[in-house]
């Protein structure tokens, strides 16, 4: 099937009789007839659904729509995009472990990587997703487990070029993990560039409405565990608390998600309601009709924007003088990246400030990637405990607005971008 269609009816199949839309297992817990049936399930024996704190089936038929969706082999739901990023990494690294990551990612990703994973004696080296090949070789170390970056990266709008850091990362011998939320799958599929593990927060586009905060992992199937047996022991090697299963031999390509199910969620519990899982589900079922909708108003304003002279420079990746585009071409299904972009205005920091508190139809929200257009100015909100050393690493300089193109309509947004450019700039 293709993607829209997957987007409809990928995941849960009613068979006659069933309900249309994927039932929501509220239940923490599920019955059986015999207490061996129960310890199979325990010991991976079986498959099936014992504690919604594990797996839950509604949150199965979404995760399994989205794998499809982005091609790979099985998918986990986390309660939120920071857990999928953080179970991401966790399920190949222990303490003492090393991991190479982007430098322009999410601030909450960033911190999270800088500070609370080095709390937990997982060391990060930080590269310039642009830089070339031999500076980020010169990154890894022999104790480097997975490569980490975002398709598209928020909030700087950086493209990642995915071949390249999966080239080099398949060349020490680690997966290459791209958090994929700003494109989704409609508009860019990792895998297909050589990239191992998708995460999302399913929170922005692929919900599209602001009810519900959850993440995703989507694994490929394509790297070879038991290749690389010395760097992941937990994948390949025997576990105890599962009285000697090896992930690998037991689940062959579904070893990583098995693992992060039956270890990660069994142990830390950061599991979506399936009520949020059911909301996530409805989202997806226009999410190709949104985002594209997304993408086209945003380099429509981008291009407006451009124009403007109270306005100092716009990076959007969609636009023609990119230095993105070519990439955006090759990486992209049409010639927009998604529905994000960044700007600033003639003026500095405190412009910007008064462009924000002059909007009215545009909102000053701590969200983007829905269907309200919404701004924010991460040096002052999602950013604001980094240093200046690192927001300039981050690719934000101080006058820097983040715009979330919603579903209005284009002209109207623009009407109301230009009164606020007008009151921002005003002696």
């Amino acid at each position: 099937m293709k993607i829209d269609t997957l987007c409809v009816q990928g995941g849960w199949s009613p068979k006659c009789g069933e309900p249309r839309q994927v039932p929501i297992y509220s239940s923490t817990t599920f019955k059986y007839d015999t207490t061996q049936h129960m310890a199979d399930l325990f010991d991976l024996k079986a498959s099936g659904y014992f504690y919604t704190r594990l797996a839950n089936p509604t949150n199965d038929e979404v995760a399994k729509k989205i794998a499809a969706l982005e091609g790979g082999v099985a998918a986990i739901l986390t309660s939120s995009g920071q857990a999928a990023s953080t179970f991401a990494i966790l399920n190949l690294c222990n303490a003492g472990d090393h991991v190479v990551s982007s430098a322009q990612i999410y601030g909450g990703t960033f911190n999270l990587f800088s500070v609370s994973m080095k709390k937990l004696g997982i060391d990060f080296t930080f590269v310039n997703p642009d830089a070339d090949a031999k500076t980020i070789q010169a990154a890894f170390r022999p104790n480097t487990k997975c490569v980490f970056g975002e398709t598209v990266a928020n909030p700087s709008g950086v493209v990642l070029d995915i071949a390249k850091f999966a080239k080099i990362a398949h060349k020490n011998g680690v997966p290459l993990i791209v958090d994929n939320t700003f494109p989704t799958p409609v508009l860019c599929r990792p895998f297909r560039f050589g990239a191992d593990i998708i995460t999302h927060a399913t929170t922005k586009y692929m919900d599209g409405h602001s009810s519900q905060v959850g993440g995703c992992i989507v694994d490929s199937g394509n790297f070879d565990w038991e290749k690389h047996a010395d760097k992941f022991p937990g994948l390949v090697e025997p576990d105890e608390s599962y009285h000697g299963l090896s992930y690998t031999k037991s689940f062959g390509k579904l070893a990583y998600i098995t693992k992060c199910t039956a270890h990660l969620m069994r142990d830390f519990g950061s599991i979506p309601s399936p009520f949020n899982a059911f909301l996530v589900n409805l989202g997806l079922e226009s999410l190709h009709v949104r985002i594209r909708r997304h993408a086209e108003s945003a380099l429509k304003i981008a291009k407006w924007l451009k124009r403007q002279p109270k306005v100092a420079w716009v990076n959007f990746a969609g636009l023609p003088d990119s230095k993105y585009h070519k990439l955006v071409k090759k990486q992209f299904s049409g010639n927009s990246p998604c529905g994000v972009m960044t700007f600033g205005i003639r003026g500095g920091r405190k412009a910007s400030i008064k462009f924000m508190d002059s909007l009215k139809l545009i909102g000053i929200v701590t969200h983007v990637a829905d269907a309200w257009s919404c701004v924010l100015h991460p040096a002052s909100h999602t950013h604001r405990q980094l240093t200046d050393r690192q927001l300039k690493e981050a690719g934000i300089p101080p006058d820097l607005i983040r715009l979330s193109v919603g579903l209005e309509d284009a002209d109207d947004l623009i009407a109301d971008i230009e009164q606020a450019l007008v009151a921002a700039t005003a002696e």
